[in-house]
């Protein structure tokens, strides 16, 4: 309960008592509400500026921790990203090279996925740290196209593994007759003195000087596509086709062992030296093909001569003499 206030009134000498207009009621309580609010604003301007409440403490501190979780990220997608590069760098120069692959070249190893059109939503919505989210996604593309690169590459050596033992057993690797001692290699690859024409024209294989009856070995792993007698050109000759784009031909024979559609292995007797065709003395003539076209096949004689023995080999190739036989029909 209020207590009631008196004033001394000198004209009528007594205490009357004190009346209290409501307007002044009103104006205190204005002026006490507006301090208070001029309190507690400023209040609360200074808890705001230099005290954090526990909701923003809690908020600094889960910042804090997602920063420390996305630099470790950044660190490892760049350690993910070295490491493809290093097997980039071995699959392009070692593991190719050893299976004789062409690389894979780096417009395709370094082609986009989609680019910024990819992340339009993203960059025109009003996430924060937007452009920050971006560059990570468009990292980690980056890291997922060249992993899908790297597998469809070991993919492909894979199979290149599977099929080096069969490529190796396809190349025409020895001599089609013995000559431990080679003697017997009589005209090489190249122009040479045609015996009947007497003019230079390309020899598109090698002849080796034998006597008649003397074992023609197959020289690779294949099959027999023709065995053919004729009594011009070639003469009796062979042809086998070794796959992997290999195919060699032995002509000049006797006879043979093998027929058409018949597979061989790598030094077994296919038939024996002769004199058949346009031949001037008993010899062999043997073509290796790849591809279709003929190479010389003194470049193949790899699997029974030394590294001496192929260069006295290729060096008697060399010598432009005459060849053995004259033909026109290969």
């Amino acid at each position: 309960m209020s207590k009631i206030k008196y004033y001394y009134d000198t004209e009528t000498c007594k205490y009357e008592r004190v009346k209290v207009k409501k307007r002044d009621v009103v104006i205190n309580a204005l002026g006490f509400l507006s301090l208070a609010m001029v309190l507690a604003v400023g209040i609360i301007v200074v808890l705001s500026n230099y005290f954090e409440s526990p909701k923003e403490t809690a908020l600094i501190k889960e910042n804090g921790e997602l920063k420390l979780y996305y630099d470790i990220m950044q660190e490892q997608l760049t350690g993910m990203d070295g490491m493809l590069d290093v097997l980039q760098e071995k699959d392009d120069h070692v593991y190719r090279t050893v299976f004789e692959a062409e690389p894979i070249p780096n417009t395709v190893r370094e082609a986009g996925s989609g680019g910024v059109l990819k992340y339009r939503n993203l960059l025109e919505s009003d996430l924060n740290n937007k452009d920050l989210v971006v560059g990570t996604l468009e990292k980690i593309d980056r890291i997922k196209k060249k992993m899908y690169i790297q597998t469809k590459s070991y993919d492909e050596l894979l199979d290149l593994a599977k099929n080096k033992e069969d490529y190796y057993a396809a190349m025409p690797a020895i001599q089609p007759v013995s000559n431990k001692e080679l003697r017997r290699l009589s005209s090489g690859f190249g122009r040479r003195t045609d015996p009947i024409l007497k003019v230079k024209k390309m020899h598109y294989g090698a002849d080796f000087s034998a006597e008649r009856g003397t074992p023609i070995y197959a020289t690779a792993d294949g099959k027999v596509t023709r065995a053919r007698k004729d009594f011009s050109g070639l003469g009796h000759h062979i042809k086998i086709d070794h796959g992997f784009g290999f195919e060699t031909m032995y002509g000049h024979m006797s006879q043979f062992t093998v027929k058409i559609g018949q597979v061989v292995k790598r030094g077994d007797i296919i038939g024996y030296v002769g004199n058949t065709g346009k031949s001037t003395a008993p010899h062999l003539h043997y073509e290796v093909h790849v591809n279709g076209k003929p190479v010389n096949p003194v470049y193949y004689f790899y699997k029974d001569l030394d590294a001496k023995e192929f260069e006295e080999i290729l060096r008697l190739s060399s010598i432009e003499n005459q060849s053995l036989g004259s033909y026109s029909n290969r």
